[in-house]
């Protein structure tokens, strides 16, 4: 009985705490710093210092994704690589689609929170976005 009742509490613990994934995109707005990535095969890439930065915006199911370059005085150089995407929701997953004119792809959103991002593509490799901080003189 004791095994019954701990799998019923252990069931609804997760339960409740499930994320649902559409909240998700609430946070992807702003300027994003890559981390780490962490290759199919495990092997990682640690970013000490990155040059450019992700900048997204979202509108409903469209967004768009820019780099930026921050300033030392706060502001940011913003670079000619940019990109569209359509968000979708599917298999209580977030998929932004991407397509330009020489390529399409997909990405999807393992978790998001205020201060962190992670990203899967369509390789495999994980990519664990931070919040960007101005820089600090």
């Amino acid at each position: 009985m004791r095994r019954v009742l701990l799998y019923i509490a252990l069931l609804y613990v997760t339960s409740c705490t499930t994320t649902n994934p559409k909240e998700y995109i609430q946070y992807l707005d702003g300027y994003w710093e890559i981390k780490k990535v962490v290759l199919p095969d495990g092997n990682k890439k640690e970013y000490v210092f990155n040059q450019d930065i992700d900048f997204f915006e979202v509108k409903d199911s469209i967004g768009i994704r820019k780099k930026v370059r921050p300033q030392l005085d706060g502001n940011f150089i913003i670079t000619n690589n940019q990109e569209i995407f359509t968000i979708a929701i599917e298999n209580d997953s977030v998929r932004l689609y991407y397509k330009n004119s020489l390529a399409a792809w997909k990405e999807t959103i393992i978790s998001a929170k205020e201060n962190e991002i992670v990203f899967k593509n369509e390789t495999g490799n994980v990519y664990f976005y931070q919040r960007y901080q101005k820089l600090k003189l």
